[in-house]
């Protein structure tokens, strides 16, 4: 179907390979479809496989589910070993008829659920294409001719498969040899700056084609039927960037590669990895984590893509002033900090993923309220280069960027290594090696003290409480034994241990927050972590609670405003707190346990809520409050918001910002766990 907006936008669909057998990946892809808004999904019908047993089954099965969904551009290649001329799915077949004989049989079976077929794929890629064994092509061009002839004949439109590299000589030559003449649509292939490294860009691309096919007064449709951007260096903006790119051509339709990574277990065409960025062109990990580009797709649709200004990324930074660097600074904590160092005149770099959901909401009322004031570095903890450059004009730098989820590092400990300790090892490195070597302030946890267990503690109806009575009265100190426990403990203390390492082998100035509960205004609550918005923002729109344990569990909190507070101090007094680990949270005096800070939201939300409980989770500990003492004394900062104060200025946040009023609403599940 030919664009009929050609003038705006191609018809943007997604290229997804499917092997037999994969029923679940078949319905996750449509999922995913529906919620990006494309409905056009291009997708291999392997020739070779089709005599495999079982396969016309796979075959009856994926068209007809398909078909209900989405419009599908099948592509047909690959040759059966046995009718090849030699024994691999790249050769030429023995007998040319029988390419169009595969289609013919294809189009009756199943052409009731696609309007175009595509003939073979990157015929001018050797892996793909044999073409040492038809050097001139003739015999290539004759097997197109027929079954694009026979596809013509029955009733459907044709696409040539997409020149892998784009070779507009190896076009002139198609056209010569009249292979051209059933054809519709030339298919052309491109990935710019991960296998196409020489790019002259999209336009002229695509100018070279369109006069190879004036030459020959060729009226054809071009499509970029495959094209994509791989993130197997952490590069996701890249990835974002080169969408953008290609949606603008020309092209009459646009494929991009690919919804989901290939796992690691599968081979590419070319064998097990031999070339690592095949690997990772999805909108989406292996383990269903969406990638920024997916994520800009869910929220703001296709139409909306060029409008997310504030996604930005400098490969190389000029020298400029000073800035106050802040890693994971688009999340609760690192916005709190930002807008108050914006607020005093400062210019403060956001360094950030946005890995996690909903924080690009932060960036964007940073960038609104700040503008040019604020420098914008969209990057992943993982590029060492980017990171580098970042490093070197910092004053200080306050290093948020994190893992922060307990459950996920159980799932996914890799992701929670490289993030959390690889991350902070190389931030460290970067500061090392520069030449002014800035403070850095960072932000561990109370999980390096373990699950507290050796603790006795007494319950009463609503918490627990120590038997101890100076840590009743005081809380927990830095003189308590670490025991990381956990996978996000062990690389979080493990981080906390270089930092304080660094302080004492190479004379770095920093200073680390063994943190504590932080709630308060910016913060997108969820199960794994920041239960107290999670809890609230539950109350406010009407979903269940699920407790795990009694619910008599205590914290202390601390408002983040007073956290912030406790940055500025600790940046002042860096000289005199220098290589110091600090317990930081709400004290002795602002407590709660999950029952407690759960009525208190039943009182100030005006609501009753849906709350259940399940077995307690491992490793959660039954009572952890922070000994601050240390800090006071070392900088005189003490918290000022009480636990009440403090939760009414985030209920007003949320429900300002989430424009969320106290009524009865639809019911959905949430649950909820205390980290």
């Amino acid at each position: 179907m030919q664009n009929e907006n050609k003038s705006n936008t191609p018809v943007i669909g997604i290229l997804e390979w499917f092997r037999p057998g994969e029923y679940q990946e078949v319905e996750n892809t449509i999922k995913d479809l529906k919620n990006l808004g494309i409905t056009h999904l291009r997708t291999g019908v392997s020739w070779a496989d089709w005599y495999v047993e079982g396969t016309e089954e796979w075959y009856d099965w994926l068209f007809a589910e398909l078909g209900k969904h989405v419009e599908i551009l099948p592509c047909f290649l690959y040759t059966p070993p046995s009718l090849g001329e030699t024994a691999k799915t790249s050769s030429p077949p023995k007998y040319l008829k029988s390419y169009a004989d595969f289609l013919d049989l294809m189009i009756n079976k199943y052409g009731e659920y696609f309007d175009w077929v595509e003939l073979w794929n990157e015929p001018n890629n050797k892996v793909e294409y044999d073409f040492t064994m038809d050097y001139s092509w003739h015999k290539f061009s004759k097997m197109i001719d027929m079954a694009s002839y026979w596809a013509k004949e029955k009733g459907k439109k044709t696409l040539l498969g997409g020149m892998s590299p784009i070779d507009p000589n190896w076009l002139h030559m198609m056209a010569e040899n009249g292979t051209l003449e059933n054809i519709d649509a030339i298919g052309i292939h491109g990935f710019p700056h991960v296998f196409d490294q020489q790019w002259e860009g999209w336009e002229e691309n695509i100018k070279q084609v369109k006069r190879v096919l004036k030459r020959f007064d060729l009226e054809k449709e071009l499509w970029i039927s495959e094209v994509g951007f791989s993130t197997w260096q952490n590069d996701e903006v890249k990835q974002y960037e080169e969408f953008k790119k290609v949606i603008n051509t020309s092209a009459d339709r646009v494929y991009w590669y690919s919804l989901k990574d290939l796992h690691a277990k599968n081979p590419t065409v070319g064998g097990f990895h031999l070339d690592e960025r095949e690997y990772f062109f999805g909108l989406k990990k292996t383990d269903g984590t969406k990638k920024l580009l997916y994520k800009l797709l869910e929220n703001g649709g296709i139409e909306n893509i060029q409008n997310h200004s504030y996604i930005r990324k400098q490969y190389v930074l000029k020298d400029e002033e000073q800035y106050s660097l802040i890693t994971g600074g688009a999340g609760f904590v690192g916005t709190n900090l930002a807008a108050r160092l914006l607020s005093a005149g400062k210019k403060v770099m956001i360094y950030d993923s946005l890995f996690r959901e909903g924080v690009e909401k932060n960036l964007q009322w940073l960038q609104e309220k700040y503008g040019d004031q604020l420098i914008i570095q969209i990057a992943d903890i993982r590029e060492k280069r980017i990171l580098e450059e970042s490093v070197r004009n910092a004053s200080e730098v306050y290093h948020f960027s994190s893992q922060v989820a307990v459950t996920t590092s159980l799932t996914n400990p890799l992701l929670d290594f490289q993030v959390n300790l690889q991350g902070t090892f190389d931030l460290l490195e970067a500061i090392r090696k520069s030449e002014h070597q800035p403070p850095l302030l960072f932000t561990s946890t109370n999980k390096v003290y373990g699950d507290l267990n050796d603790l006795e503690m007494k319950p009463n109806e609503t918490r627990y409480y120590p038997s101890d009575k100076t840590i009743e009265e005081n809380g927990i100190g830095e003189d308590r034994a670490l025991d990381f426990h956990s996978p996000y403990g062990c690389s979080k203390g493990g981080a906390d241990q270089y930092i304080l390492d660094y302080s004492r082998s190479y004379g770095l100035k920093t200073a680390v927050f063994r943190m504590s509960c932080i709630y308060g205004p910016h913060q997108f609550g969820t199960e794994d972590q920041g239960w107290v918005a999670h809890f609230l923002i539950s109350a406010l729109e009407d979903h269940p609670v699920v407790i795990y344990g009694n619910g008599k569990q205590v914290r202390d909190i601390l408002f983040v405003e007073d956290l912030v507070d406790a940055f500025v101090l600790a940046r002042k007094n860096i000289d005199k707190i220098s290589g110091e680990v600090y317990n930081i949270g709400g004290g002795p005096k602002n407590t709660v346990s999950l029952i407690e800070i759960l009525n208190l939201i039943k009182e100030k939300a005006g609501k009753e809520m849906d709350i259940s409980f399940e077995d307690w989770r491992t490793g959660d500990q039954l009572y952890y409050v922070s000994d601050t003492s240390k800090f006071q004394q070392a900088t005189g900062w003490t918290p000022k918001h009480s636990v009440e104060e403090g939760m009414e200025e985030l209920l007003q946040w949320l429900c300002k910002t989430r424009n969320i009023q106290i009524k009865d609403n639809p019911r959905s599940s949430a649950k909820a766990m205390v980290l």
